[in-house]
């Protein structure tokens, strides 16, 4: 008969133990492998798509996001706002958004977006890349009585209206550009993307 006598509760705590150290070794080891295939910022900023929820964005609201390192504005349109555009037919160079070189297919309308309450642009000037300034106001007085709101590019005098269409007889000649953007869902939009695909 043995003199030994084989104590189980120790071995299965030191089972148990030596088990919990080894999976905790490995995720350790595991989470530098696994943050290095998510996007870096800096990949982020040079072109990967941007989730943008724009659910509490009130008409009348801009807030802007970078995407390819470049500003990307997002206009909630009040009903007014809207309505206005049909009095620039007139007035702008590009009514019917025809240069497709500006923004997409599903931009080639009068709104230049997807829905008509939301407005995606990139936020740089059409004439010398300078940054327009929000000016959603009704006949300001620096403006002038006909302004019924949009975008000022107090650089160089360019004006778009609140569909990024260039007005005419400015130094701008093309719309601000719309980039390829998609909904997943009803408010929230992925700059960067297109139904297709990626852009």
């Amino acid at each position: 008969m043995s003199e030994h006598v084989v104590d189980t509760g120790r071995r299965k705590m030191l089972t148990v133990s030596a088990s919990v150290v080894g999976a905790v070794g490995a995720a350790v080891a595991i989470v530098p492998f696994v943050s290095t295939m998510s996007p870096s910022a800096r990949a982020l900023a040079s072109g990967a798509p941007v989730q943008v929820d724009v659910s509490k964005l009130e008409p009348g609201q801009k807030i802007q996001v970078e995407w390819r390192r470049k500003p990307v504005w997002i206009v909630r349109r009040s009903d007014k706002m809207v309505s206005l555009l049909d009095s620039n037919e007139e007035r702008v160079r590009d009514p019917n958004s025809d240069e497709l070189t500006q923004q997409p297919d599903f931009a080639r309308n009068q709104m230049r977006s997807l829905k008509a309450d939301v407005l995606v642009l990139v936020g740089i000037c059409t004439h010398l890349g300078c940054s327009p300034t929000f000016r959603p106001e009704l006949a300001p007085e620096d403006l002038g009585p006909d302004w019924v709101g949009g975008f000022y590019c107090a650089c160089h005098g360019s004006r778009f209206d609140m569909a990024g269409r260039v007005y005419k007889n400015v130094p701008a000649n093309k719309n601000l550009e719309v980039p390829p953007y998609k909904y997943i869902s009803d408010n929230l939009i992925v700059v960067g993307e297109l139904d297709e695909g990626a852009a």
